[in-house]
């Protein structure tokens, strides 16, 4: 896939993936408003210079805008214009407190049932993940001196049973930022279990920044070990011009040995747009003969990160059937899991938050909107079951966001109400100005920090 593809399917996955989860945002907040007898004015997905728009017998406008990364519903609203005193009764502002804070719920309810019904369709349909089987143990690391073990199978984290790398990975995560220690009962080859604690102290802060966990705690998930054999040679790459052919095994990178494929990745990815001589074995008529091949190692962002590339493909490297562990379950079983799966990772992300703002959790884990689209993008190139695994989680991410207690958002407003529900008047206008302005900074504030993230992550 050339660069350009790359670029056009991250972009298209991105928007793709915005309108998706605006429209249901927004279409929580419509719904229930028509139910609870409140009047919608526009229901719009995008905002800017209309595309498309319809006004339907029942009086709403229904619009298309032109920029597809956002969305409003506008209600009957006393605050925004004189209103007519037939419709009154079904302005917003004269609504009971509790239908109105209904419907600014709502949104990120209908982001949570999305979670939950996009869950219960990848659950039925089947998820095959990894088991959390333990690789390769550093040497007087964290990991080691607790007594962790290659080819451990990790059974329980923080007392909670763990069936897959991903629930094992947040389990980690969210004992080690609680209280800096990781509670983990594992197997041996052997069957035989044992308990062992990983502490990390006053560390949990540094582990908990993007890419060092595993590092940190000096230990790896188990892969297969694959020779670091050309599969397949990418057209016009830096490999196709060093002259690299499908079979070719390399032996060094700029004198340093190489064992595996895992191996060359670790000593490519370093050196974006740099030079390196390969030592490659190649087989011939006459036998094997080893050649020297000087390379101008390319780059490619993943994850946000800029790496170096060559552009090969290993061959081989499967799991064996025995590390795969299959998620699948019947429509009933599928949904309870898919409910459990969203309440879970909600929970997990205002810890998140929570610690974030302790001090516990570096503000380095916040992602914007350029890492957001490029997982999009891959989770695109990967198939739709993918796709839909990741609009789960951008919903949750949404839905929390959203109820945060800020003025500016559906949490901020929530507030209002329930002061007003206290005091028995509305807030005044001087407070929600006064919070709008504060709503304002913290937004901005916010936005810069992903931004910054995002654009960190691709240059260092």
């Amino acid at each position: 896939m050339t660069t350009l593809t790359t670029l056009a399917t991250t972009v298209l996955a991105f928007i793709v993936a915005i309108a998706i989860l605006v429209a249901v945002h927004e279409f929580g907040h419509f719904w229930v408003a028509r139910r609870l007898g409140i009047k919608v004015l526009k229901f719009s997905i995008g905002f800017g210079r209309p595309l498309w728009s319809r006004t339907a017998a029942d009086g709403v406008e229904y619009i298309i805008a032109a920029i597809p990364l956002g969305g409003y519903v506008k209600l009957l609203d006393e605050r925004e214009g004189p209103v007519p005193p037939a419709d009154l009764p079904r302005a917003f502002t004269r609504a009971p407190i509790w239908k109105r804070i209904a419907v600014l719920v709502a949104g990120a309810g209908f982001n949570f049932l999305f979670a939950i019904l996009a869950y219960w369709m990848l659950l039925m349909a089947g998820v095959p993940s990894l088991k959390p089987v333990v690789g390769q143990v550093t040497p007087d690391s964290i990991a080691a001196r607790a007594g962790l073990r290659a080819d451990d199978l990790i059974e329980q984290v923080g007392g909670r049973p763990v069936a897959t790398r991903e629930a094992a990975l947040l389990g980690i995560f969210e004992d080690l930022v609680g209280d800096g220690t990781v509670g983990v009962r594992v197997s041996g080859p052997a069957g035989s279990n044992r308990d062992v604690t990983l502490v990390v102290g006053d560390r949990r802060a540094d582990l908990a920044q993007p890419d060092a966990l595993f590092p940190g705690l000096g230990f790896e998930f188990w892969t297969p070990r694959v020779p670091a054999v050309v599969g397949a040679v990418v057209d016009g790459s830096p490999a196709q011009r060093a002259g690299l052919k499908p079979g070719d095994e390399i032996l060094s990178v700029d004198g340093q040995p190489v064992d595996s494929f895992r191996q060359l990745v670790a000593l490519v990815e370093p050196r974006f747009d740099s030079e390196a001589q390969l030592e490659v074995r190649r087989q011939e008529a006459g036998g094997s003969v080893t050649v020297q091949l000087p390379v101008s190692i390319g780059g490619d962002t993943v994850e946000g990160k800029r790496v170096g590339r060559i552009g090969i493909q290993q061959t081989g490297g499967a799991f064996p059937p025995e590390m795969i562990a299959l998620q699948q379950y019947g429509p009933v079983e599928a949904l309870a899991k898919g409910a459990g799966k969203t309440w879970d990772t909600t929970a997990f992300t205002l810890k998140m938050i929570g610690n974030m703002v302790a001090g516990n959790v570096s503000v380095k884990t916040l992602s914007g909107p350029i890492t957001i689209a490029e997982f999009s993008g891959v989770a695109a190139r990967q198939g739709p079951l993918s796709f839909l695994n990741m609009l789960a989680l951008i919903s949750i991410s949404l839905g929390v966001m959203n109820l945060l207690p800020i003025p500016l958002l559906d949490g901020g407003q929530v507030v209002y109400q329930l002061a007003e529900l206290v005091k028995g008047r509305p807030v005044s206008e001087r407070v929600q100005i006064l919070g709008q302005q504060l709503g304002i900074a913290l937004l901005i504030l916010l936005m810069g920090l992903a931004f910054y993230n995002d654009l960190a992550r691709h240059l260092g």
